[in-house]
């Protein structure tokens, strides 16, 4: 015979102001199986917390339900309270009466009320049932994995190297650095972003605790938190990276010039290149699409001129695995692609250029020296219209989110533009100004009040080639007036994305990815950097667009979660997993198929199913599969279900 407690809260009057707590509870404690039942103003506070640990020992109660708000809030709260006085955690569930009746019944009282009592006493007929759970021990390997190596991953790398762990970076491209090092300047201070990343990439170069695979990408991952393993592929590069020692003759006696990625395609590089002159490693990498000896079996000049003998055309990939214990996904975003926005001449007209070049033309290390040239001729634009909000919060056609940072650097890009071209004039067709960081807002009405950055609140209708002039036309919905602007370049913020690739590496890692494609995080507040894979953590712009601090914020976050997986030398995994009762188990593998976690595997000889506890999340999908009953989850067992059931519906 059970002896359970109930204890419904009034959190504040959240629940107390629709719901009658003191009803419910007195109807409560005449519920078989239930020897108590009170309520409390909050009962996720310590006096409340103390009154259950008192209840309990008095009355020897063997389970408690505590009606109060989701569980997500505050189950581990009172899991934690039950566990100090020696009652297994297990044993105490929660019946939410705040989301599922209070705040969708405020308008009956009577009707919330018998609800809730409803929603408490199905809980307590599951408690009932209710096993005493263990948590699984799982030992952790030490080492982190990092992949992407733009500024959220080497925050994170660097966070978990300094603390005294091995990492694992593993970075697309030729070099660390990402998108930050295409910037010209960053907002709101107009700091050199080279002067900040390039301090922070050597330092990941040179660390003793920090393994940098460029050129690299994820192939294959398996195992589970604390135990994965990962196969990683290095990418032919056809030089022999340890005998390089980055001279830069081979580039220089390459004969082949092509449109540089890293530029935007608006300037040049070499079929054999490095990245940028501060690239992390600084090691070349031959462009077998565009060298002479792989498209016509000549040159070799490269090959000729190094002195270490370090070009190798016979390369192939490469692949190492590693041991980890934790994953970071930092894999950075992309700007849409621009064949969509066919309707601003993007492609179309040679002086209509996205944001990342609108940087490239702006950076003083860029192909144009800082000096805004028009790609099409090489003038000085006189008239320069930046258009917001190019994909973004446009629900009918592409994006309805917001790309967040795009009203912030096109501030900066007129500004810059200014600074370089004084007697020049910079428009900016504009929705809303989003400025939601320090010192944006005073960055702002510096760009207007100093450098006359003129702002107009409305829609671009059209944009079309008249000579050499672009023609802008749109409305300025404040006034209502028709807007027509002759310009000489346009600048469009385009919506940011998910990097290539990220959905190919998500289901390599069993992540969730949200409709648009970034990483969805476990809990928006209470969980932002965590995914829904124990073990796997999120930073920067993979799960959804970001500004610099607040990508660098991320990861450190995620470096912290990190660091407390390996303060531990055992992890302790979530028991409410599925199990197998082998006796029932037909062996029809729906349960497999339909895992995300790859927990479920057939056994072929003994043609029944097998959960590895450690991959499996507890999300009961192979139990709603499996048709002849066999495949359960722990304390929400089919008859645990019919029994909340039949609480229900007794009325």
């Amino acid at each position: 015979m059970s002896r359970i407690g109930v204890f419904v809260c009034h959190c504040g009057l959240n629940i107390a102001g629709t719901v009658d707590v003191e009803k419910a509870a007195r109807l409560m404690s005449n519920y078989p199986g239930v020897i108590y039942a009170s309520d409390y103003v909050y009962m996720c506070s310590d006096p409340g917390q103390d009154m259950i640990k008192e209840v309990v020992k008095e009355k020897k109660l063997d389970g408690i339900v505590v009606a109060a708000c989701s569980p997500t809030m505050h189950e581990i709260t009172f899991r934690n309270t039950v566990a100090s006085i020696g009652l297994n955690p297990y044993r105490c569930e929660i019946a939410n009466i705040r989301e599922q009746c209070s705040w969708v019944h405020q308008d009956n009282k009577e009707i919330a009320t018998e609800k809730a009592v409803q929603i408490i006493e199905a809980t307590v007929e599951k408690l009932k049932l209710d096993k005493s759970l263990v948590p699984l021990s799982i030992p952790i390997t030490k080492k982190a994995l990092v992949i992407g190596g733009g500024i959220a991953g080497i925050q994170a790398s660097l966070d978990i190297a300094d603390s005294g762990y091995e990492v694992v970076l593993v970075e697309k491209n030729q070099s660390i650095g990402g998108h930050m090092l295409q910037l010209s300047e960053t907002f709101p201070t107009l700091d050199c972003p080279q002067c900040i990343a390039t301090p922070r990439m050597v330092q990941v170069g040179q660390h003793p605790k920090i393994k940098l695979l460029a050129y690299s990408e994820v192939e294959e991952v398996s195992g589970y938190v604390g135990n994965f393993k990962v196969k990683i592929r290095r990418k032919v590069s056809f030089v022999d990276w340890d005998k390089c020692t980055g001279c830069g003759l081979c580039i220089e006696k390459c004969p082949v010039k092509v449109l540089s990625e890293f530029d935007e395609f608006l300037a040049k590089r070499k079929a054999i290149y490095t990245l940028f002159p501060q690239a992390v490693p600084n090691k070349p990498v031959i462009d077998s699409n565009n060298c002479l000896y792989f498209t016509k079996g000549k040159c070799r000049a490269c090959e000729k001129n190094c002195s270490v003998k370090a070009i190798n055309f016979e390369q192939k990939d490469s692949f190492i695995e590693e041991d980890v214990g934790a994953i970071i996904v930092a894999t950075g975003y992309d700007l849409m692609d621009k064949a969509e926005i066919g309707e601003y001449g993007y492609g179309k007209y040679e002086d209509v250029i996205d944001g990342l070049q609108a940087e490239r033309v702006l950076a003083p290390a860029g192909p144009t020296n800082g000096i805004p040239y028009r790609p099409s001729d090489g003038k000085i634009p006189k008239e320069v219209v930046f258009i917001q909000c190019v994909g973004s919060r446009d629900p009918e056609h592409y994006y309805p989110y917001c790309s967040k940072v795009c009203c912030m650097y096109t501030i900066k890009q007129a500004m810059l533009y200014k600074h370089a071209v004084p007697d020049g004039q910079a428009y900016v067709f504009y929705m809303d100004i989003r400025c939601n960081g320090k010192g944006y807002e005073e960055f702002l009405q510096r760009g207007i009040e100093e450098d006359r950055i003129l702002y107009i609140r409305g829609r671009v209708s059209k944009v079309f080639k008249d000579g050499d002039k672009i023609e802008v036309w749109g409305a300025d919905t404040l006034t209502g007036r028709k807007i027509e602007i002759s310009a000489d370049m346009v600048v469009l913020a385009m919506a940011m994305v998910p990097s290539q690739g990220v959905k190919k590496l998500a289901e390599k890692l069993r992540l969730a990815t949200d409709e648009y494609g970034f990483l969805t995080e476990a809990h928006p507040k209470l969980r932002p950097v965590e995914s829904l894979t124990a073990g796997c953590f999120l930073a920067g712009a993979a799960q959804a667009p970001k500004d610099i601090p607040e990508a660098v914020a991320q990861a450190s976050g995620a470096a912290s979660k990190v660091l407390s997986l390996f303060s531990q030398d055992v992890f302790y995994h979530e028991p409410i997993i599925g199990s197998v009762d082998e006796e029932v188990c037909v062996g029809c593998g729906n349960c497999v198929n339909i895992c995300a976690y790859d927990a479920v595997e057939l056994d072929l000889v003994t043609k029944v199913a097998k959960v590895n506890p450690a991959l499996c999340e507890g999300c009961g999908a192979c139990s709603a599969a499996c048709p002849s009953g066999a495949m359960q989850q722990n304390n929400f067992g089919k008859r645990q279900i019919f029994e909340m059931v039949d609480a229900f519906t007794k009325g």
